[in-house]
């Protein structure tokens, strides 16, 4: 499902959920082909950051719910994922896990050494061994939320957007968004939200920036804390994340998910009409808002840029 920037991009822009229900037979996973950029970026990640993007809280079983979502692979892909409940088969990337966290290559891979995705998996703790196998398979970042109490007790996020995983884990939903400016409306919805993602429909929302930051990896560790130091948006980066809910039934649980994509912002906007439209929710932004994205060095070049391309007259 590509990024909507009609439904996302509006004007005056709010900090609010934005929920809305996913066609039906929309898939919910990206398969990642081997090679691809997400797929490099999260290898790096999990060789050497494993607990900053894999993180449970102590005692919590994602066995049943792992079980759920390598069903819902399976049935999504059913020429590239196969479970029968005990072993996971990725047949695009030649690797199978089992729920014991046995690693059985089948195929040499088709990058690099031929081994990376089976070496990167046996290196991590035999628990996340069948996580990270999703995760190197499809392009989403996955995250259990527990509908009753609110919480997120699970994670599996190599792509993280400048939040750290590590330090949401276990948090109330409302915890992991109080950072967040101008979250009046999205604390507000809260509970409403649990109940939706509790029932048996399935709803995604989108979230967009933009950023100098080039990589899908953005943890705040990892990013360099000088932000903008050449605030050129010719430079810029359009970054967009579709996430989704994927009810996991008789679980207590929903299935989160996000996909993360990075382009130049010059190319996100050259359709007609997108300029336009990214001015004028650029220009409403609060300055909280701005500030909590890193964009208040770069506003007013960001919009003189946006006009010159929205009146005809190209980059500026």
């Amino acid at each position: 499902m590509p990024f909507d920037f009609d439904a996302a991009v509006v004007a005056p822009h709010r900090m609010q959920p934005g929920l809305r229900r996913l066609a039906a037979g929309t898939p919910q996973l990206t398969p990642l082909r081997p090679g691809a950029r997400a797929q490099r970026e999260k290898l790096a990640v999990l060789s050497a950051f494993p607990g900053q993007a894999l993180c449970a809280e102590p005692g919590f079983d994602a066995g049943p719910a792992l079980d759920a979502l390598c069903r819902h692979a399976a049935t999504e892909h059913p020429g590239l994922w196969a479970w029968d409940g005990v072993l996971a088969t990725a047949h695009g990337q030649g690797v199978a896990v089992s729920s014991r966290g046995d690693v059985v290559r089948r195929t040499e891979g088709a990058f690099g050494l031929g081994d990376e995705v089976a070496r990167c998996l046996r290196a991590l703790p035999a628990a996340w061994r069948l996580a990270g196998l999703l995760a190197l398979s499809f392009a989403e970042d996955l995250a259990l939320v527990d509908t009753g109490a609110g919480r997120i007790p699970w994670l599996a996020v190599a792509l993280p957007s400048h939040w750290a995983p590590e330090a949401k884990v276990g948090r109330h939903f409302t915890e992991v968004h109080g950072p967040v400016a101008d979250n009046a409306l999205l604390l507000k919805a809260t509970e409403g939200l649990m109940r939706l993602v509790a029932g048996p429909e399935r709803w995604e929302r989108f979230v967009w920036t933009v950023t100098d930051h080039l990589r899908l990896h953005a943890h705040p560790a990892h990013v360099d804390p000088a932000r903008w130091t050449r605030p050129d948006p010719a430079a810029a980066w359009w970054r967009t994340e579709h996430q989704t809910f994927l009810p996991l039934p008789g679980l207590g649980l929903a299935g989160f998910t996000i996909h993360v994509e990075l382009q130049p912002l010059a190319v996100a906007m050259a359709p007609p009409g997108r300029a336009a439209a990214l001015h004028d929710a650029l220009a409403s932004m609060s300055p909280a808002v701005l500030r909590y994205r890193g964009l208040h060095p770069v506003r007013e070049p960001l919009l003189a840029w946006l006009r010159a391309r929205r009146d005809g007259g190209g980059p500026a």
